[in-house]
């Protein structure tokens, strides 16, 4: 081949290579525009949501015990019962109850009868005082006529001061055994406080969740024998993102899924928001409650809740991914003549996929949602398909 020849293919080669190198950096390369895909602005309603997951729990739980340290006798009831208000569930030891009760009665008895012989004693005690103070009255009267002798007068006045000594002495011994027969009904009144302890009942109607203790087992006071929750009154304690909890209040309605039956939404409703947050997890602990309950829940069962949150119905809405933030402000990218122009607008209400856009934009407009790289003002673009349907 001639060299003039094999230089110009060399040099066809060259200018090829460099025009390919050229097209792979203006359309792969760095210089190659930034892949977007978009998204146009529609008018549509709103529905927006709040989700978190948490375990079913009961919003009153009760632990039955003793209030004195005991032997467990019998228990009743198992796991799983259900069980109405002062049903008897389980039953302590009484060890020397029965004795103790015996001899409190019989000191009642014995406190009886000395209160009624005291009480006879007064009313003796208060005739004699009543006929020794007429006397001494009547000697007065007679040692002011000079019929009696002074001596005489004096006498029955000892006499009446005697006798009203004796009524105070009678009185006080009366006083002393109404107190003895308060005593004696008093340690009564305990014993069988004592022996209705010794009864554990159940505060409500309810189902029995935990069984804590077996017959013979020793047991201290405030120790749970058994565990008791209300069915009726259950809910979920959910956790909520602190970011999107703002607008979370009680009263609203809410869906709850339960894992065991993923399929099926039950009603619900918020009735109650913790005000200690988790400042770890920032989460904010909101209480769901069933509405109605359902017939059969499992305690910790894990639960997802969506709270409903107030809706808009005919406004301008993109999807929430088409929302960025640049240079401090919050707005959207749109695309003006093959380049990348951000646009700040005023979001309102949003849901999980959606936002609502109050300014900024119009209807029909078009907004980068996606794109394969960090976007900035003035670069080249090119819509592209970038997330797989």
């Amino acid at each position: 081949m001639k060299p003039g020849k094999r230089r110009l293919i060399l040099a066809a080669g060259a200018a090829a290579f460099i025009a390919a190198f050229v097209w792979l950096l203006a359309t792969q390369g760095p210089l190659a525009p930034v892949g977007v895909e978009t998204a146009e602005v529609a008018r549509g309603d709103l529905s927006p949501g709040v989700f978190g997951i948490g375990t079913v729990e009961a919003q009153h739980a009760y632990a039955v015990g003793p209030i004195q340290a005991g032997r467990l006798l019998r228990v009743r009831v198992d796991q799983g019962d259900r069980v109405h208000a002062g049903q008897l569930l389980a039953e302590l030891d009484p060890v020397d109850l029965t004795q103790r009760a015996e001899a409190a009665g019989s000191a009642a008895a014995r406190a009886r009868q000395a209160a009624q012989a005291a009480q006879a004693q007064v009313a003796e005690a208060e005739s004699r005082a009543r006929l020794a103070q007429a006397n001494s009255e009547r000697y007065q009267a007679l040692v002011r006529q000079n019929f009696v002798a002074r001596e005489m007068a004096d006498s029955r006045r000892h006499e009446a001061d005697a006798a009203a000594a004796a009524l105070e002495a009678a009185r006080a011994n009366a006083t002393s055994a109404l107190r003895e027969i308060g005593r004696a009904d008093a340690e009564a009144r305990g014993i069988e406080q004592l022996r209705n302890s010794l009864r554990l009942v159940s505060p409500i109607d309810g189902v029995v969740t935990a069984r804590e203790a077996e017959p013979g087992t020793t047991v201290v006071a405030g120790q749970a024998v058994l565990r008791l929750v209300d069915p009726a009154r259950l809910w979920v304690r959910a956790r909520v993102d602190q970011a999107r909890a703002q607008g979370v209040s009680v009263g609203q309605s809410a869906d709850i899924a339960l894992r065991s039956v993923p399929g099926a939404v039950l009603s619900g409703k918020v009735v109650r928001i913790d005000l200690q947050s988790d400042a770890l997890t920032e989460e904010r602990i909101v209480n769901v409650a069933f509405d109605p309950a359902p017939e059969q829940l499992y305690l910790g069962e894990l639960a997802e809740v969506t709270i409903r949150l107030p809706g808009a119905n005919d406004v301008l809405v993109v999807p929430r991914a088409a929302l960025a933030q640049h240079r401090g402000q919050l707005g959207v990218w749109r695309i003006e003549q093959g380049r990348a122009r951000f646009q700040p607008v005023k979001p309102g209400v949003q849901s999980a996929q959606r936002v609502q856009i109050v300014t900024g934009l119009a209807a029909g407009d078009r907004v980068i949602v996606y794109s394969a790289k960090q976007l900035e003002d003035d670069v080249r673009v090119r819509e592209q398909r970038l997330v797989p349907r």
